[in-house]
């Protein structure tokens, strides 16, 4: 009777073996998918942080551009203020020496 519980246990341990053989290609298969699903989603994140960075700097360019293009607009219009100035002294210069050649 001994032997009938060692050769049962044997049997057991067989089929045991053969079940976790069986079952262990299904998991590494499992944690493989698990493992590339992370590391996309890890890649995925990098991209995201990454173009989210490249977006800053574009923001920052493109807000000293605009800066740069309302300091040049300011500067256009002193200048032609400026042109208009001279062009209305020169004008009253003129009337003036006008007055004075006619009185």
């Amino acid at each position: 009777m001994e032997n009938g519980w060692v050769i049962l246990g044997i049997i057991a341990l067989l089929f045991l073996s053969m079940y976790g053989y069986a079952y262990s290609s299904i998991a590494f298969r499992k944690m493989k998918v698990k493992k590339a699903k992370q590391k996309e989603l890890l890649l995925a994140e990098q991209r995201r942080e990454e173009n989210a960075k490249k977006q800053a700097v574009r923001d920052e360019k493109l807000r000293k551009v605009l800066k740069r293009r309302e300091e040049i607009k300011h500067e256009l219009k002193l200048l032609e203020q400026q042109k208009i100035d001279r062009a209305k002294l020169a004008k009253m210069r003129v009337d003036q020496m006008k007055s004075k050649k006619v009185g």
